[in-house]
Order: structure tokens, then sequence, then C-alpha cells
């Protein structure tokens, strides 16, 4: 936008004002959304029934004293012609005014033109908001990456498609809370200000509340809170909210994002993990429909059967290298050297570290049709009770899809008190060795534990990450109404995202 087009609407704003035409009145008829007026078209045609739909103005063609305008709502677009003989002084007004982008109120008679196309037929137009900006164009403006993001209001108004993302998004998450609703589940909040960030392992933001004195942590899970909630005699809960973890930003992470957490009592490992594929499928189907999802030319099925594999299996089928093998930092490193796999290990803390980055450069890249990994090693869960038959894994399970982690289950939760502070003690002291996202120590949760919880499996799905690959999107950001962005240059200028 130059500046001289926002003088010249602004100018045409003004001289409304002058004349005593208000461009921003609060009052507004509306009898029909566009939708609404074109599958009763038929009906409005054969009574000449007087309507009135309002929109933003999309296109504008002036023809003197004949003028095509196409509004669109939240719902559709539609024509509305407007006559010189019909409005009078009215048509004056809106030629002298009208812009691109304004959004009017358009009251009138269905009428269909020479070309066949469902229109309104003005008798009455009126000014709902002057915008004083320009609309980007749809194939220059807005191919800037940046600015779709950082004004993501002008990237809805020119792209219906990401509009769609997020009402397919939206669907989604309501369907969750029907799924869960339906089922008994109780919907709750927990604290987003934490004394301590737990449930996760993640760096946390840090900020300071002034009347107490005191540090608090975003947080970056609601599990330890929810687990308390099960103490305290709830056996169905989840939360659907807001998470902050103080990592990198890259295609598929932000350091906020939405997630669910779900928790249910007394329930067994096949019955929850069948429970989780019932309620992904029904979410997508209801979200979206049900045929196959493409991306960049792969075609994802949710509606078939989900491979069942263990975390050994996936790195040993994918790299040849048997963790279970593997013990120490020494060994997995000289198996990965040993088969010629290159792979950083710098940053690693402890085993989980070690066989968490193994995983995520051979086995996981390779699960692109939604599958479940079962018995990851108890080192990277240290909130999950261990397997039964070898206490080296644990009772959990994450769905993953085009190597990514949707779904992170523990089908058996820990609550041995005592087996949990010991895991909590070698988290804090992977902290003391200079992990920034090992857990911390949390005495109230460990004696909440102690009063007794009851056997529990929970889980947690990053909604941002499955609303990508439903809609089909590369990044999260598509997805993301406003992403966290870095903030403009002082001078004004926008800076690289």
């Amino acid at each position: 936008m130059t500046t001289g087009e926002r003088e010249v609407r602004l100018g045409r704003s003004q001289s409304m004002v002058r004349q005593g035409i208000e461009p921003y009145p609060s009052e507004v008829k509306r009898t029909h959304t566009v939708t609404a007026a074109l599958t009763a078209f038929d009906d409005l045609l054969a009574s000449q029934q007087l309507f009135t739909i309002v929109g933003r103005a999309k296109a504008l063609r002036n023809i003197g004293a004949l003028t095509f305008l196409r509004v669109e709502d939240d719902t559709a677009l539609m024509q509305a012609v407007l006559k010189k003989d019909d409005l009078g002084d009215a048509y004056k007004t809106f030629s002298d005014h009208a812009d691109v982008g304004d959004i009017f109120e358009i009251t009138g008679t269905a009428f269909v033109t020479k070309t066949g196309e469902k229109s309104v037929l003005a008798s009455g137009v009126r000014f709902l908001s002057k915008a004083l900006s320009p609309l980007p164009e749809k194939w220059h403006g807005l191919q800037d990456i940046e600015t779709r993001y950082r004004h993501r209001e002008l990237d809805l108004i020119s792209n219906p498609e990401v509009k769609q993302k997020f009402v397919i998004r939206s669907r989604f998450v309501s369907s969750l809370r029907r799924f869960l609703d339906e089922r008994g589940f109780l919907e709750v909040e927990t604290p987003i200000l934490q004394p301590i960030p737990g449930g996760a392992t993640a760096k946390p933001f840090v900020t300071h509340h002034n009347a107490l004195d005191a540090d608090f942590y975003l947080r970056i899970a609601p599990e330890l809170y929810l687990k308390r909630l099960m103490v305290g005699g709830f056996e169905k809960v989840y939360e659907i909210g807001r998470c902050f973890r103080n990592e990198g930003i890259d295609y598929a992470h932000n350091p906020e994002f939405s997630m669910i957490e779900m928790y249910q009592a007394y329930v067994n490992k096949d019955e929850y993990i069948d429970l989780l594929e019932n309620m992904l499928r029904t979410a997508i189907a209801e979200a979206r429909g049900k045929e196959l999802i493409e991306i960049d030319g792969v075609q994802l099925d949710f509606f078939g059967s989900w491979p069942r594999i263990t975390f050994r299996e996936a790195i040993l089928e994918a790299s040849g290298i048997d963790i279970d093998l593997c013990t120490t930092p020494d060994a997995i490193m000289t198996a990965a050297k040993d088969k010629q796999i290159r792979v950083d290990w710098k940053g690693c803390v402890g085993m989980g570290d070690y066989y968490d980055t193994l995983y995520k450069a051979t086995a996981r890249p390779k699960l692109v049709q939604p599958t479940w990994v079962f018995e990851y090693p108890v080192d990277l869960k240290p909130l999950a009770k261990r397997d039964a038959t070898d206490p080296t894994k644990s009772a959990s399970a994450q769905l993953v899809v085009m190597g990514a982690e949707i779904v992170n289950a523990y089908y058996h939760e820990l609550n041995d008190p005592l087996d949990q502070r010991s895991r909590l003690e070698e988290q804090q002291s992977l902290r003391d060795q200079g992990s920034e996202e090992a857990q911390w120590m949390d005495t109230d949760f460990l004696q909440s534990l102690e009063t007794g919880m009851p056997p529990v499996s929970g889980m947690g799905l990053g909604i941002d990450r499955i609303a990508a690959l439903i809609t089909g999107s590369h990044n999260l950001k598509e997805i993301i109404l406003f992403p966290t962005l870095k903030p403009k240059s002082e001078d004004g200028g926008e800076v690289s995202i």
C-alpha cells in the first residue's frame, strides 16, 4: 500500500463526515446471510420480498449509471447490482466514496443478470465500515510469507482456502470435546502460571509475579495437575489449552501451542489405545470427511489399520542397531559409527537423550502412515510405569505420522510415589549436569501421589500438529492463526521469521 492510496481513501471518509454520512454506524440491519439468501433465492425471486445482506466489497465495477458489487460475508459471496435510476442520490454517494474493501449493508430484491448470475438488485445501500487501507493483491501482496503470518486478517480476507483450514481445525477440536463429553469425561482447567514446570521434558518460559515477589513458569504441560485431580477422586478428566516451551521455531514447533490432555482411571492398555484411535478417527471424519489426505504426493490413510511396533523394533528396522545391546553412551555411539550412521550427539545428557537422538535420526522419519510406537526406554518417560515384562521399557506409546509425534500416551501412568521420587531425582541429576529440558522435582505432586492415585491411563495430543496434517499444511504457522514471530525492527521494517 502506498501513502497516496491511503490518503485518497482517508479523503473519501472525511468527505462522508462533512456530508453527514456516518462511515462507521453501530446499528446493522441484516435479514439474511449470503448463504441463506442464495439458498432461498428462488422464493425471494418469486415473491420479490425485500431482504438485506451485509459484507465486504471484494470487487467493484462501475459503468456509469450501473455498478456491479461483489459482497462477501462469513458464509459466501453474492453479487449486488446498483442502478442510478433506482437509488437516486444514494447512488452518487456510493459512487463518490466506495472502495474495494469497504463493508456495506445492501437491501433489495432477488435479481438474475443477463449472464444468469443470482444477484440482489439494490433499493438501498449503506456504508458499515470504510476501509482506509486497500486489500492486498491476491497474487502479489500475499505471496510474502511473513505478511501472511504477521497480518493474518489480510490472509483470511484474500485466501478462502486459508480460512477453511481454520474452520477444519475448529471442527476437529469441537469433535474432540463432544466425543469425550459423551463418554463421561469432565473438562477442567489447571494453572498456566506454575511455580514448578512439570509434566514434560522441555525448557520453560519464566516470568515474575510482583505482588508475590516470586518467579513463575508458563506451563509446559498440564499433566501433573490433572493427575492430582485423579488423586482427588475424578476418574475421567481432560483439558484443552495453551502450553509454552522455550524451544526453537521450525515447521513442527511453535513456542506457544495448543494441546489436549486426558486421563482415565481403571482402563486397560488395549481399551485405552482403541479409545484414542476411535476419538481421532471420529474427530478427523467430522472435521473434514474420510477421504485420504495428500501431502507432497503422499496419501495419508487415517481410516485404515494403524501398525503397532516397539521403539526397539523401529530403530532396529531402520538402522540395524539393537538398543537393548547399547546401555551406555559409548556403546550407542559406537554402534552408530559401525553402521556408518551420522548422528549429532551434541547436547545429549543421559541415556534417554542418546536413545531419543538415535531414534529421531533413523527410525522416526521413516514412519509416514499413522503408526503406534510402544515401549519407549524408561529413561525417556519418567512419568510412566515400567513395562511389566521389561523394567528398562516404559508403559508408553506415541502415534507418529509423517515423521512427527502426534500423540504421547502412557497406558499405565506411574502411581508409585517411591518410584516416581526416584525418577524425578534422576531427572534433577540431569539438570545438575546441564540439561535444560530434564524434569523438575515437584514435591507437591509427590505428596499427592502418596495419598494414592488409582491405576490411570493418560495422553497428550498436539492439536496444531494434527490440524496441520489433516489440512495438508507443511508448517505449523499455516494452522496457528497468529504464530510466534520476531518483533518488527526499530525502524518499523519487518524482520525475518
